[in-house]
């Protein structure tokens, strides 16, 4: 009768230590979840902080931010490095909001990659924009904003010269597109367009590699039928 008796107990005992390491296990688990979210939390925080570096400009921020940006940002030479050699460029100092967008997409590594998408002989070759999806996203990064045009600092679309084209989207005041340039080819310049477009800088040294790249085959929208790849751009001293 004493067996009977005391084996309940034992059993009870051993239940009771069993639902205790239940619950620690329980605890452990819950433990190792929070500290798993907390460290996902810290990972979105950082990635925003590195992201919000800079504004995503906009129609309504972007002058005020070159207006600011180009008191800092003083560098006026770039090289431009094309399948077809090198490119140097001087960008003018009067046109300081072209000059500080151009800069600042440069500093952004936007051009890398980017192609002379549009030639004309005995014209222009363009440049900066692709076919490629990842430029989208660099833009969408960037943001979405047009330039007023600056023509009456007395520069001209002599040969050489960098100009910047409106954007796609008619509009009367001819507003620029920031991510594109065009480089005169013509032997003589282009001065018809003088008061249209905003001449912000000149070709330097490899007007030689301006003109190979105007003699390639394009298709009848004036796309090259081979890519004509701007590698890289970079600022020079």
């Amino acid at each position: 009768m004493k067996f009977q008796f005391v084996f309940p107990i034992v059993l009870g005992i051993g239940l009771l230590l069993l639902n205790c390491e239940d619950k620690q296990t329980s605890k452990k688990t819950n433990n190792s979840v929070v500290k798993d979210s907390t460290i996902t939390k810290t990972k979105i925080t950082q990635k925003k902080e590195i992201t919000s570096a800079y504004p995503k400009l906009t129609d309504a921020n972007a002058m005020e931010f070159f207006l600011e940006y180009e008191k800092e940002n003083k560098e006026n030479k770039a090289r431009i490095t094309t399948d077809f050699g090198i490119i140097e460029i001087k960008l003018y100092n009067k046109t300081k909001f072209h000059r500080a967008n151009f800069v600042y997409l440069t500093k952004r590594q936007y051009f890398d990659g980017t192609q002379f998408y549009r030639v004309v002989k005995n014209f222009v070759i363009q440049g900066g924009s692709s076919d490629d999806y990842d430029l989208a996203k660099k833009r969408q990064k960037i943001g979405k904003y047009l330039l007023p045009p600056d023509t009456k600092r007395g520069y001209t679309h002599k040969r050489g010269a960098i100009s910047m084209p409106s954007s796609e989207i008619e509009n009367a005041y001819k507003l620029a597109s920031p991510f594109q340039f065009f480089i005169i080819q013509r032997p003589g310049g282009a001065k018809y367009l003088d008061g249209d477009y905003t001449v912000f800088g000149e070709v330097t040294s490899g007007m030689e590699v301006v003109d190979k790249i105007n003699s390639v085959k394009t298709d009848e929208g004036d796309w090259p039928l081979h890519n004509v790849y701007i590698r890289k751009i970079e600022l020079i001293d």
